[in-house]
């Protein structure tokens, strides 16, 4: 993929996660380490503060360039091109490209496509792609932070042997992994901590105690001063309430009546086929899609989905 090229540009989904970030910075750091004179780009939305460890964290470019092309674009961990959000048109331009992803709802969005449904991560993904060699220290950072995010610290289904395995050979090159998981994963602002307590607090069970939601709206989170960076990790907080099978949380894009949704399962439910139905995806166990209109409207909708799986599961 690399042969004859000169300029490379690293795309990854809006709103980036761990994995996201982690996936895409460690392809950078391995490009600019292991190619001389390559120019290697990276183009992400604001990313959280607590990534700022990460090495290539102050090079990520924020602002679409229009006058800007690329000999290949990669994309990684976006499952689809509208995830690619305003820095689409890279990859209609370039003059090759490349998808890394391990997103079950992704169909091949580039020449060429490496998609792993079964990996824990696209960091995962990508670092069966690299020379083992060659990883460098910012490197491992990159792809163990990557991975962390996307496994929940190693407790989703998601997480395999070879999982460990991979953890295991990035903690060997000296990263301090303690201090990347309590930094990244587990530290909160004040504000932060509140917003969590408010979404739980305010959450409702639903189909009969089996299901939970909450809502967080732009003026909630502007009343704590964050940013939507802070509903990280709400759903998951929901999905671990005994007894509920599936958790969702829904709050506000600054857009009116506009939504992102982020869907968890424990039980059978497929929800990636419940954010695909809404123009989303992800995987089986963990999904999201964008919705339109009012919080009990989305939920009636979601609801209803939900409803159709139980009734082909019976």
């Amino acid at each position: 993929m690399l042969e004859g090229k000169k300029s490379i540009v690293i795309l990854g989904h809006v709103n980036p996660d761990g994995d996201c970030i982690g996936s895409c910075l460690g392809l950078y750091n391995y490009l600019k380490e292991n190619y001389e004179g390559l120019e290697v780009s990276v183009y992400l939305e604001k990313m959280g503060v607590k990534f700022s460890f990460l090495s290539g964290f102050e090079d990520v470019h924020t602002e679409y360039d229009d006058t800007k092309t690329f000999d290949l674009c990669i994309t990684s961990d976006a499952s689809d091109v509208p995830r690619l959000g305003v820095f689409a048109p890279y990859r209609e331009t370039a003059k090759d490209t490349f998808c890394v992803d391990h997103h079950i709802t992704n169909k091949g969005m580039c020449r060429v496509n490496v998609i792993e449904s079964w990996a824990s991560s696209a960091s995962e993904v990508v670092f069966r792609l690299l020379d083992k060699g060659k990883i460098s220290k910012a490197v491992a950072e990159c792809l163990y932070t990557g991975i962390a995010h996307d496994t929940g610290i190693f407790k989703f289904s998601n997480t395999s042997r070879q999982t460990m395995e991979i953890a295991g050979f990035l903690m060997e090159k000296g990263i301090d992994f303690p201090k990347i998981i309590d930094d990244s994963f587990f530290a909160k602002t004040y504000g932060q901590a509140k917003i969590h307590g408010r979404a739980v607090l305010e959450s409702v069970r639903i189909l009969d105690n089996r299901c939970v939601y909450t809502v967080v709206t732009t003026d909630e989170l502007r009343e704590y001063g964050c940013t939507v960076k802070a509903t990280d990790g709400i759903v998951d907080q929901l999905r671990i309430i005994e007894g509920i099978e599936i958790a969702f949380l829904l709050y506000q894009t600054g857009n009116p009546d506009e939504y992102k949704v982020s869907l968890r399962t424990n039980s059978a439910v497929d929800v990636s086929r419940i954010a695909l139905s809404f123009g989303g995806g992800g995987h089986v166990k963990a999904a999201g899609c964008t919705m339109t209109g009012e919080p009990q409207e989305i939920v009636e909708k979601i609801s209803g989905k939900i409803r159709e799986q139980w009734e082909e599961l019976k």
